[in-house]
């Protein structure tokens, strides 16, 4: 059979058999055309009881298959429509990075948290199940509670695809796995509206830059001191003591990027050189 909705001369289908073969635009009540370029049936060519098609699926029309399929009008080939089962690396990985992304669910903020997450299970030589585990300390979302992935672990896996959040974090988890683009540019660590409300934040103690403007959502200044390191070495009682600079470096973390209400970073060159410091702790 024709598999097109080419209507030719006299409403015959162009594209199989020089025109022998009815065209299947779709017509009232379902009822084949048998030609007529205005009516015919939805579910194919080949009329059935009362001029109804029979639902055979070799002649299922491919302009309206899919939408017979999902609607269940139409019966699946066997096999076609299966749903996945689920990837328990997608769904741990997409609910701490819905978790852990702002209320405003920007796909860039989800995927870029995503990737990095990613990244860390790479340089530690662990898996997303042991990082991500019930004890986890590297990203809070997947242990303390957080009620945005506590709602995504517990609503079914239909109301996660109706859900506009949850169905970015399923896609970008699965961005990240599959090595797809990677929005955080290279981060290792991030960062949301904690930057600016806690005084003792961390990062903001041992220093940090914004490398763009666009990645100082928070409007804050860079914090930064100069510090100097030196080489350890044994004086004549081998005692350890300082030898020759190693480096000097004034910001311990620079931006990379910034979505929606997420920060996110990397360690400096600087800082890594003169500290020897491994880019994912």
């Amino acid at each position: 059979m024709a598999d097109s909705c080419k209507v030719g001369v006299a409403g015959i289908d162009d594209d199989f058999w020089q025109g022998l073969v009815p065209a299947r635009t779709c017509g009232p009540l379902g009822m084949n055309d048998q030609g007529d370029p205005g009516r015919s049936s939805l579910f194919g060519d080949t009329p059935g009881t009362l001029g109804v098609n029979d639902q055979a699926a070799p002649t299922l029309n491919s302009c309206v298959k899919q939408a017979l399929h999902a609607q269940g009008v139409a019966p699946k080939p066997s096999g076609e429509g299966t749903p996945p089962k689920d990837d328990p690396d997608q769904l741990v990985l997409a609910a701490t990075a819905y978790g852990e992304g702002s209320a405003g669910n920007v796909y860039e903020e989800i995927a870029a948290i995503a990737s990095v997450i990613v990244r860390q299970v790479k340089a530690r030589g662990t898996t997303l199940q042991t990082l991500l585990g019930p004890k986890s300390t590297y990203a809070f979302a997947a242990s303390d509670g957080n009620p945005r992935t506590k709602a995504f672990r517990t609503v079914s896996a239909a109301e996660r695809l109706n859900n506009a959040g949850m169905a970015s974090a399923l896609k970008a988890a699965r961005n990240a796995l599959d090595g797809g683009p990677d929005y955080s540019k290279g981060a290792y660590f991030w960062d949301g509206a904690d930057l600016k409300t806690n005084p003792n934040h961390a990062k903001v103690l041992l220093g940090v830059k914004f490398t763009k403007p666009e990645h100082n959502i928070y409007k804050m200044k860079d914090s930064g001191k100069e510090r100097t390191t030196h080489w350890m070495v044994k004086d004549k009682t081998g005692k350890l003591v300082e030898g020759k600079v190693r480096g000097t470096y004034t910001y311990v973390y620079e931006s990379t990027a910034a979505y929606g209400g997420t920060v996110f970073w990397k360690f400096t060159d600087s800082y890594l050189t003169a500290t020897g410091s491994k880019p994912y702790l």
